[in-house]
Order: structure tokens, then C-alpha cells, then sequence
């Protein structure tokens, strides 16, 4: 059987970080995955990456699948993004409909639309712990640190989501990524 736990080390998240050349720590998040069954757990380091906050690599779902975040401990933000769609309905990656930044703490949930892109991020001083309902197929190669339900390929080559959070004069500040051809307003809620 798979370990059910694996770690996202600053190698990898350099792929969507505002500056991959930034020096950052060893590891940015940890995962502990249950399943839909058990539940998921992320903790967050705190801290931030050449001016960035830690933040989750993020992905779409490839199905119609809703996933569901609790807070367990911290505060931060869920960044909720949806794209635009071609004639033919195929996604358009670096094209946003809308995007939003939900502030999240200890006790709050936030339900990630189906197929919405979407990451978190650790905004405090200490390390921000969430629970997810999303699924596991342990079968899969990869299945606790790059599960098969989630497409992150569109947050990789668009080096991260359409809006990075950065640490300005100690408040969060919402920085467009320019990667992305078109992006509306960040919605903050």
C-alpha cells in the first residue's frame, strides 16, 4: 500500500512560485491523505518565498467533483478561480471568468465549485491546517502527493494561479500573475 502521507518540497513549488529564484523552505506544505473516507490533511508552513506567502501548488478537478475545505487551525485564503470556455466548451487556461479570494481561519469551510481551480494559502504566523473531503485512489502511482482526480498541468505552465498573494507592510496584497491573458478583478471576500 501507497504512504498515505508526502510533502511538497521547494523544488517542486518553485513551478508556480511569483519568483522561482526566491530562497524558501525545504518544504512548503505537508499532506496526509484519507480519502473521501478519512479525510485529507494539509499544514501549511508559515512564512513566505521572495515576498510570496506558502501556499498550496493548486490544480482543476477533471471531473464534476465539488471538494470541501475546513479549517482546522491558522487563517489564510482559498483562491477560487474559473475559466472561460471556447466555442466548443474546452477550458481556456489563461482565460479567468471570475476569481475569488475567500479568507478563511480556524473553524471556517469553504466548498471549491466543481472544476474550479483552486489553492490555499497561509497568510499567519502559524502553520494553517486544513481537512478536505476529496478523493484518493491509492492505486495510482501518485496518489497522495499528485492525485489522479486533479489537473495540475494549467497552474504549472501559467506558473501558479491567476493571482499571487504577497506579504506587503505585513497585510496580504492580491498581485496579478502576467501569465495569464486576461483576468478580472480579485473578488475578496
Amino acid at each position: 500500500m501507497t504512504q498515505p502521507f508526502a510533502s511538497r518540497t521547494h523544488t517542486e513549488m518553485r513551478d508556480v512560485l511569483m519568483n522561482p529564484d526566491a530562497a524558501g523552505p525545504a518544504i512548503h506544505y505537508y499532506m496526509i491523505r484519507g480519502g473521501s473516507e478519512k479525510t485529507n490533511i494539509t499544514v501549511w508552513e508559515p512564512g513566505t518565498v521572495g515576498g510570496e506567502y506558502i501556499k498550496t501548488y493548486g490544480h482543476y478537478h477533471r471531473d464534476a467533483l465539488p471538494e470541501t475545505y475546513t479549517v482546522l487551525s491558522g487563517e489564510g485564503f482559498v483562491i477560487i478561480q474559473e475559466r472561460a470556455h471556447d466555442a466548443s466548451g474546452a477550458p481556456i487556461d489563461d482565460n479567468i471568468k471570475n476569481v475569488r479570494a475567500v479568507r478563511v481561519k480556524a473553524g471556517d469551510s469553504v466548498v471549491i465549485p466543481p472544476r474550479s481551480g483552486h489553492l490555499a494559502i497561509n497568510t499567519g504566523a502559524t502553520w494553517l491546517v486544513t481537512s478536505d473531503n476529496s478523493p484518493v485512489n491509492f492505486s495510482e502511482e501518485k496518489a497522495v502527493s499528485k492525485p489522479g482526480h486533479a489537473d495540475y498541468e494549467p497552474f504549472r505552465r501559467l506558473r501558479g494561479a491567476c493571482y499571487y498573494v504577497i506579504e506587503k507592510n505585513g497585510q496580504p496584497e492580491f498581485v496579478k500573475n502576467p501569465h495569464y491573458k486576461i483576468v478580472p478583478p480579485i473578488v475578496v471576500q
